[in-house]
């Protein structure tokens, strides 16, 4: 099944779905339980209520090699303030009691193993989640998920790096289901004045690979470049400027935020 099968995924059929109605896909990220479990999902459901297409929350992981300075310090916070895996599952379903947009669990492969792969996409399906994205784990290491995921019709989404080779291009988006997240530059996430180049080149080439749902994320702040962004991909994410409004401005700051990026999917 591949990034193009959007019939039987809430996420591909909602980044469908945007970029008909406008010029594509605003995707926000946020960490589950920064800086507390109730504020994280009132934080969430600020951010759909003010544009933002897509959910992507973050799991607090004790070693977030990935993570740029802004988002390893909330995920900190929400670890020291006693967040544990199984709230994951209690805010997805708080957010989904309260608006109507897929939830993406981003999380390290680890925690996912440790906590039973089936036990974790079951959980995560009577919460109303939508699928994962995966950060470490590539699809010649991920046949167990690919199977939970089959059973489950939950949603996977695989990043895709400029240093891929055509043919991982062509595996990632058959593998993908959702969307393929594109990695604009190489290193770790954190908001950047310019988003690279190489996003655009990258998401040509898996469109050649037959990818129709492809979305970038690292590196976008502003509502311009969510703009610049939508012009040749499926969707914009944005997460390093949207944890530190809230960790500046509270749930307040981050709404007036997603509304100031959101204003960028506008045709």
């Amino acid at each position: 099944m591949s990034d193009t099968a959007t019939t039987d995924s809430p996420v591909g059929t909602r980044i469908a779905r945007a970029n008909s109605e406008r010029a594509g896909a605003l995707i926000g990220y946020l960490p589950v339980g920064f800086p507390t479990i109730d504020q994280s999902v009132d934080a969430a459901v600020a951010l759909v209520e003010n544009g933002v297409d897509v959910l992507e929350l973050g799991l607090p992981y004790s070693d977030p090699v990935m993570d740029g300075p802004v988002i390893q310090r909330a995920t900190q916070t929400a670890l020291e303030n006693g967040f544990r895996l199984r709230d994951a599952f209690t805010a997805v379903e708080a957010i989904r009691s309260r608006v109507d947009a897929p939830i993406l669990l981003m999380t390290y492969w680890n925690p996912v193993v440790q906590y039973g792969v089936d036990r974790f996409a079951d959980d995560l399906v009577s919460a109303g989640g939508a699928g994962l994205i995966t950060p470490d784990l590539t699809v010649d290491s991920g046949a167990e998920w690919l199977a939970t995921s089959d059973r489950t019709r939950l949603d996977r989404v695989f990043l895709a790096a400029p240093t891929s080779t055509d043919a991982r291009l062509e595996v990632v988006t058959q593998s993908s289901r959702g969307f393929v997240y594109v990695v604009s530059t190489m290193g770790v996430t954190g908001a950047r004045t310019d988003v690279d180049v190489s996003a655009r080149t990258l998401v040509d080439r898996l469109r050649a690979a037959g990818s129709t749902s492809a979305c970038v994320g690292i590196g976008i702040s502003t509502g311009d470049q969510v703009a610049e962004v939508l012009a040749y991909a499926d969707g914009a994410i944005v997460g390093s400027a949207l944890v530190r409004a809230l960790n500046d401005d509270g749930v307040s700051g981050v709404a007036r935020v997603a509304a100031g990026l959101a204003a960028g999917t506008a045709r």
